[in-house]
């Protein structure tokens, strides 16, 4: 008898698009829920927007970055301006648990979605909304993607930037939108939870800005009390030297994070230096503070003498904690990300088996990797009609219509 999932009696409704709410409904997905991913007729925006994969054969052209974030769900196509698909919407959350969207208020209220107006179809539904900066204060009507809301806003662009001149640089795609991801569905989980027990219906908000926000909590823990900026330090300008980002002969980085009273010495034994240990300048976090554009120059020179994978047995032999600055290449191809099943092989109905990415989230004994690929657009569309009680002639004159969409036979 296999374990069951999680969320496995758990149904989710969800009016989103690109890659953070989505993100939020395809892990409720791998922990067991029905979601069901309701469309313009047109599809989600995000498909077909970003690169594809350098593949031949069946897979040549598969939407993957749009596989992660929709895997596993079933796809209905509906025209939400319409009173056909208000009625649609409203018809599906009778039996679901979770709405999830990431419509902007005043959207949620012309479609008839906002929590008021679902509860009176559902009194214990549960309502998450993600957007760029909140349902309140001057600036809620916003749209914010993860580079403006998450990463500019949110002051973490300014504060990795390398020293006071250095460039903003832009972030990977979705990173924003993945994290902010995550806090929505641990809001989700929390509202399951206190709608069973109170019997009555949670919404339930993040945004990328606060979010954003959360993950830079360390600095304004500070900065909240003090307002002063953050000192952006270069490599030349670190507190201490075993906790900086160096180059390998082969051109491929390495970065340590250890307090340096105790790993100085066994940090300049690592790297040959040990004459830097009789240096009367760096006898203490002072001194070598002091003198670090000379220090990283002379850890610079050192690190050059070997290639990246080299230097790592040397490391661990000295109890370094450090780490290599890997590629993404090479992070897929990984021993540990093996171990730990990163990349679970999941199987597409038509095209074979591929290699997606895990969410960050494991429970013992409990299978919660992807189950099935993403759905094309409408795919479900007949099949959810049917289980909401629509019978074929209705079904069939919504589509004749134009207020809902299913794919070509």
């Amino acid at each position: 008898m296999s374990t069951p999932l999680p969320l496995d009696d758990v149904r989710v409704i969800e009016i989103d698009s690109w890659m953070a709410a989505p993100s939020a409904a395809a892990i409720l997905s791998d922990l067991g829920a029905d979601v069901i991913k309701i469309e313009p007729l047109s599809g989600d925006p995000m498909r077909n927007t970003t690169r594809p994969a350098k593949v031949d054969g069946a897979f040549k052209g598969y939407d993957f970055q749009f596989d992660v974030d929709n895997r596993g769900k079933r796809s209905i196509a509906v025209d939400l301006a319409s009173d056909e698909g208000r009625d649609i919407v409203h018809r599906l959350c009778e039996g679901a648990d979770v709405f999830l969207c990431n419509l902007l208020q005043h959207r949620q209220e012309k479609f008839g979605l906002s929590p008021a107006q679902l509860w009176e179809t559902n009194s214990k539904l549960v309502h998450a909304t993600l957007t760029g900066y909140g349902t309140d204060g001057p600036e809620a009507w916003r749209p914010g993607y993860d580079v403006t809301a998450f990463f500019g806003r949110s002051g973490l662009y300014d504060s990795m930037r390398d020293g006071n001149d250095g460039q903003v640089a832009m972030a990977r795609p979705a990173q924003g939108d993945h994290t902010t991801g995550l806090a929505l569905l641990s809001g989700i989980l929390a509202a399951l939870r206190l709608a069973e027990r109170t019997g009555t219906g949670q919404a339930i908000e993040t945004s990328l800005f606060e979010t954003a926000v959360w993950t830079l909590a360390t600095d304004y823990g500070v900065t909240a009390v003090d307002q002063a900026p953050v000192r952006r330090r270069s490599r030349q300008q670190q507190i201490v030297a075993t906790a900086n980002r160096y180059p390998c002969g082969d051109g491929n980085w390495v970065v340590f994070n250890m307090p340096e009273e105790a790993a100085w010495p066994r940090f300049c034994q690592a790297l040959g230096l040990e004459q830097l240990l009789d240096d009367n300048r760096l006898q203490n976090i002072k001194g070598r503070f002091d003198n670090m554009a000379e220090v990283v120059d002379l850890v610079d020179e050192a690190l050059s003498a070997r290639p990246r994978d080299e230097w790592g047995p040397i490391f661990d032999e000295q109890r370094l904690i450090w780490g290599p600055v890997l590629g993404l290449h090479e992070v897929v191809a990984d021993p540990q990300a093996e171990a730990i099943d990163l990349f679970p092989t999941v199987e597409h109905a038509e095209h074979g088996e591929y290699r997606t990415v895990r969410a960050p989230i494991r429970i013992q004994g409990v299978d919660t990797s992807p189950r099935r690929s993403s759905p094309t657009p409408g795919q479900h569309t007949r099949l959810v009609l049917t289980d909401a009680g629509f019978d074929d002639a209705a079904i069939d004159q919504l589509i004749a219509d134009g207020k809902v969409a299913q794919p070509e036979a």
